[in-house]
């Protein structure tokens, strides 16, 4: 019997209409168009506005593309998972909510949040469901509606994060494309520099907490990115000397989209041409959970079977890892 991966059949993506510009930014907080693009390479971002609408929403829209072009039956979805540093609620699972919503009633669904690292580690956690045989298919979703919890008035955080959703279907495969290895860590000494502290159980939401701001993001901008640049490329290297594999057998790298710097950092230490480089932070700033699924939707179309892509990731916690995967199918 030959051995089981688990590899992605299909890939969907949604985005919000209102796109904030860095020139909008400006007339905000003290900022401008060229500080923000030389720093993040960032010009725009998506924010989703509308009242009562959370990430659920976005996971759902862009299961809902997945779901509309393939003609995938949410009937035969095993499992669904949502990625999110942004749930809709607390204690109501938001992957549930979406798996109803879809129609994918057959399902059980579950939330999984590691920040911007939480959809790598689901890949990890889809593939092992997909490997061990029990679950044929299963549909992991990385979204943030990371506008929730940003303060416009806060120039350190506010440039940097949007709204957006990506989902990828896993599947068994027995041609030897999908995951192939994964190297993934964390370091919880690090959840004093990225937070957004208010709100969960050891700090509950007070009204001097909301009155300080201290419910928004907080982001120490400087050992983040320094943490980021050096873990990122580290663990890209070792996925690489893991698989005895060297740049030429790279056909993309699919790194998270926090700061353009890190991206070309990681890039560099492998010494990868920059056309092998997935990118889209420019368009869509980071959008958490959702950065690597929309780079998968952008690029979808490039993309052949047998494609080495690379994944790579880092997020508050600290949390961090990469990923060897063989693409399976060519449009």
């Amino acid at each position: 019997m030959s051995k089981i991966t688990a590899a992605i059949t299909a890939v969907g993506a949604y985005v919000p209409e209102y796109v904030l510009t860095n020139q909008i930014l400006e007339t905000m907080v003290d900022t401008n168009d060229e500080w923000i693009t030389t720093r993040t390479g960032i010009k725009e971002r998506r924010i989703l506005k509308e009242a009562g609408k959370g990430t659920s929403f976005l996971a759902i829209e862009a299961a809902k593309d997945l779901i509309n072009k393939t003609g995938l039956d949410p009937l035969s979805v095993d499992m669904v998972i949502i990625a999110t540093a942004t749930p809709d609620m607390k204690a109501a699972g938001t992957a549930a909510y979406a798996a109803t919503e879809i129609g994918a009633k057959n399902a059980f669904a579950f939330d999984l949040e590691a920040a911007c690292s939480s959809f790598l580690f689901g890949m990890s956690v889809a593939a092992s469901y997909i490997e061990s045989g029990r679950y044929k298919k299963v549909l992991l979703i990385g979204a943030d509606k990371n506008s929730s919890m940003i303060n416009y008035e806060d120039r350190a955080t506010c440039i940097i994060f949007g709204d957006g959703g990506g989902a990828v279907l896993f599947e068994p495969n027995t041609e030897g494309f999908g995951l192939q290895d994964e190297y993934l860590r964390s370091d919880g000494s690090g959840r004093e520099f990225l937070h957004a502290k208010y709100g969960g159980s050891s700090y509950p939401i007070t009204t001097d907490a909301v009155n300080n701001g201290e419910h928004f993001v907080f982001q120490d901008g400087r050992t983040v990115f320094k943490n980021a640049v050096f873990n990122m490329a580290d663990v890209t290297v070792k996925i690489l000397e893991r698989n005895n594999m060297t740049k030429d057998d790279v056909s993309w790298l699919v790194a998270h989209q926090a700061n353009k710097r890190i991206i070309d950092a990681t890039a560099d230490r492998i010494e990868l041409e920059r056309e092998k480089v997935m990118m889209n932070i420019h368009r869509y700033g980071n959008t958490t959970s959702a950065t690597l699924p929309l780079l998968l939707s952008d690029y979808e179309k490039q993309l052949k079977q047998g494609d080495n892509l690379i994944f790579t990731a880092f997020g508050g916690g600290f949390t961090w890892g990469a990923i060897y995967y063989k693409w399976a199918y060519t449009l």
